[in-house]
């Protein structure tokens, strides 16, 4: 037999000193050996790089003392071990661990906290309102995850910390309260939301954590932010990592990549491999669109690092939600002022240079989305009027602070409540416990300010959508604030629309988002969502502008 080098047990590594050729397979199969290295190669013991060890010295055999063959076929058959151990948890009849809390898990979060002590890192994406709180608190009760952190929105600090009180008493929670590093008082649970992480970056390094849990981690679906640089701080240095979140994919398939590699590093190759081999670049602003979500959603759950059950999975449905479509009046006037400013901003998005085509794009979707806004704010407000005229309570939800203003104008006389990036984490908190306890029949929402908070379904059946989010994910979340445990009515979701300014587009955009993540989350079931338009939505928006009278 022939053979191509030699390969040896150091320590915790395995090196490797082989022919040029194979050195340079090796390091393409073997990521973590960096490409300019050369002589002996340094390779991880870890019973995955066993596995592959194995595999690779099939194909080119190297030479190995007896010892180190026996410590590869451990590590090998310890790989082999760890995947049956895997596959188990997720049988039907598994019986899961038990976890020691005030009151019990139910058996399928006991066991998604059982795969990521087994796994190291996952990513729950049940649906909204199963339990994923639970699911964390369940990993910080776990052996050998304290201190544990939790990163979440800037509203959810004070229901994550009322959450583990309830749940895990004996765990002692500090609340982090600024921006700014300071000594840490002694506690089991730290919170902190995502604006202040950039200031505990040199924290996170310093392995002090144990548990990582990233609520809502549709906030890490960008790569190349300070905020995304700091959560991998975190992440590289931490032995468990937990992500949370009912829609992890918020816009297009390609967002998969930055949250999984936050949480696994490498498990979908370098960011170029992963657009090559699962999608391609689309549209001006090279968002990804993936060629096969299901393909994608079904190698995430063989690597073990996404777990997703339905309410119908667990045996926990709910009514369905009565989805409604109502046209409202559209105010010509506010479009007719607007109008000529953007159509000189649409023809920059179709003819500018590349620069001057990225520019306008933003300027024009945030120019057009609020004059659509402002432009049918006032038949929002009355048909809103007429659910509150028969005594339903009612969250509307929108974007625009302008917006809110014309309605918390119009709708005065109901005392509204509100909810959104001008109202402070307390002044949010009151409102919601406020509408919750019928102080008033109105809470006027941000679409993108309320994710992730727990009792509006205690005080609420109706939500009415005045305005359009682009990713069909933040209509679910809101649905989901009020369709989840505790909810005895029927429920209903209103969306006001208009056949003119950005709905239309946004209509038809919603539904292309709505199939790439539809097939990731849903890999195995047999609905088909087809994509209704594949340019880019602005370019859609553009030419739509520049065809008004």
């Amino acid at each position: 037999m022939r053979y191509y080098g030699d390969i040896k047990l150091v320590g915790d590594k395995w090196v490797v000193n082989a022919e040029p050729h194979v050195n340079i397979r090796l390091k393409d199969i073997f990521r973590q050996v960096h490409k300019g290295r050369k002589g002996d190669l340094s390779i991880t013991t870890a019973p995955q790089v066993c596995k592959d060890l194995e595999w690779f010295t099939s194909r080119y055999p190297l030479h190995i003392s007896p010892e180190d063959e026996a410590s590869l076929a451990a590590g090998r058959s310890g790989y082999d071990q760890r995947q049956a151990e895997l596959e188990c948890i997720l049988l039907p009849n598994y019986k899961p661990s038990e976890v020691t809390l005030a009151k019990p898990m139910r058996p399928y979060q006991a066991q998604a906290v059982d795969l990521l002590m087994k796994c190291g890192s996952l990513l729950c994406g049940d649906d909204v309102g199963l339990g994923k709180t639970i699911i964390g608190i369940g990993a910080m009760a776990s052996a050998g995850t304290l201190p544990a952190i939790v990163i979440c929105q800037t509203h959810l600090p004070a229901q994550w910390k009322e959450k583990i009180e309830e749940f895990a008493p004996q765990l002692r929670v500090h609340v982090v309260k600024t921006r700014r590093a300071y000594n840490l008082p002694e506690a089991d649970v730290y919170i902190m939301s995502y604006s202040k992480m950039i200031g505990w970056s040199d924290i996170f390094m310093q392995r002090f954590f144990k548990l990582a849990v990233f609520d809502e981690i549709q906030e890490l679906r960008h790569t190349g932010t300070e905020k995304y640089r700091c959560a991998k701080n975190l992440t590289s240095n931490t032995l468990y990592r937990l992500g949370l979140s009912a829609t992890p994919i918020y816009n297009y398939g390609g967002e998969t990549f930055a949250i999984a590699d936050a949480l696994r590093e490498g498990c979908l190759g370098m960011h170029d491999e992963f657009v090559r081999e699962w999608g391609s670049s689309i549209g001006m602003d090279g968002k990804v669109k993936i060629t096969d979500p299901k393909a994608l959603g079904s190698y995430l759950r063989e690597i073990f690092l996404m777990i997703r059950r339905t309410r119908e999975d667990v045996g926990r449905e709910l009514p369905p939600i009565n989805k409604v479509i109502a046209d409202v009046e559209y105010n010509e006037a506010v479009a007719e002022r607007a109008k000529k400013d953007l159509k000189e901003i649409a023809a920059r998005v179709l003819e500018g240079t590349f620069v001057e085509r990225g520019m306008a794009a933003r300027q024009l979707d945030t120019q057009a989305r609020m004059m659509t806004g402002i432009a049918k704010a006032h038949g929002v407000a009355d048909y809103v009027k007429m659910i509150l005229e028969n005594g339903e309570k009612v969250l509307l939800m929108g974007y625009h602070h302008e917006v809110y203003r014309i309605w918390g104008e119009e709708l005065k006389e109901y005392k509204p409540l509100f909810f959104h990036g001008e109202t402070s984490p307390a002044e949010k908190e009151r409102n919601r416990l406020a509408f919750i306890r019928g102080d008033s029949n109105l809470l006027i929402m941000s679409l993108r300010s309320g994710i992730g908070i727990d009792g509006l379904q205690f005080g609420c059946k109706l939500v009415v959508f005045g305005e359009l989010d682009w990713s069909p994910k933040v209509h679910d979340q809101v649905i989901g604030r009020i369709l989840r445990d505790g909810q005895v009515d029927q429920c209903t979701a209103i969306f006001l629309t208009t056949e003119n300014g950005t709905d239309p587009t946004m209509i038809d955009v919603l539904g292309l988002k709505a199939s790439q993540s539809h097939g990731i989350l849903n890999p195995h079931s047999d609905d088909v969502l087809q994509s209704q338009v594949d340019e880019n939505h602005l370019k859609a928006l553009a030419r739509k502008i520049l065809e008004m009278k």
